[in-house]
């Protein structure tokens, strides 16, 4: 099932002022300049992939998420592929040279099953040599603890007015957090709400899951200034290549 804040136009449309560009944007950025053909996983409203063309990229870029209110923001642009449908159902074989899941989307995937079928999936897709990059939270430092209505923001909605935004942690279950994200609007008359499931996992099981699909880890960072992955780091970043 598609969380709310993706499948609802009004929340869709608060997702970019919510996710700001920043510096694992600029990451994945430089792997796509450098790529020729590219599929980005889970685009949503596909900035990535747009300044990527803004950049000058005159190769091929595919975007796949399977939220219609985001592909519908992502369309905008044209001259870039946008593809309605999920990781496991793609239907590419060994086209792409770079393969991106940013805005840990990768965390979506909730069970060993969905983790298998999904890189099955990107190395399905990718060309002989060709490289994955993702990154997940790093559980040993728990970022829920911070999903607290105390910790909530305020953005701008696309027609100038706030909107109030806070998560709630509503259970843990092993490695899979449940929360809540709630968005206020003084024009709605209650605020609007989604679930949300993520599933948080260390580096060896990380490494674990792409060894048995056939992916081996090239690069491992845990932040996006590119230093290494420690106890403390909050990412765990992967450029993972296809044997």
């Amino acid at each position: 099932m598609i969380d709310q804040a993706y499948a609802d136009g009004a929340l869709a449309a608060l997702y970019d002022a919510l996710n700001p560009w920043g510096p694992g944007d600029d990451f994945h950025l430089r792997l796509v300049r450098d790529a020729e053909a590219v599929l980005d996983v889970g685009c949503g409203t596909g900035v990535l992939l747009r300044r990527a063309r803004e950049a000058g990229h005159t190769g091929r870029l595919c975007g796949l998420d399977p939220a219609a209110a985001m592909l519908e923001r992502a369309r905008v642009c044209p001259d870039v592929e946008w593809v309605l449908g999920d990781l496991a159902g793609a239907p590419w074989r060994a086209e792409f040279d770079l393969v991106v899941m940013t805005g840990h989307a990768f965390q979506v995937l909730l069970t060993d099953d969905d983790v298998r079928a999904g890189l099955a999936a990107v190395r399905r897709v990718l060309a002989p040599g060709g490289r994955f990059a993702f990154e997940t939270r790093n559980p040993a430092v728990r970022p829920w603890d911070s999903w607290t209505p105390a910790n909530g923001v305020r953005i701008t909605g696309p027609d100038g007015a706030p909107v109030d935004v806070a998560h709630r942690v509503d259970r843990l279950d092993g490695p899979v957090v449940t929360f809540t994200t709630s968005f206020t609007a003084p024009a709605w008359p209650a605020p609007r709400t989604s679930r949300s499931s993520l599933r948080f996992l260390d580096a060896p099981a990380l490494d674990g899951f792409l060894a048995e699909a056939g992916l081996v880890v090239r690069r491992r960072h845990g932040d996006w200034d590119g230093s290494p992955l420690t106890a403390t780091s909050p990412e765990i970043i992967t450029v993972a290549g296809r044997l």
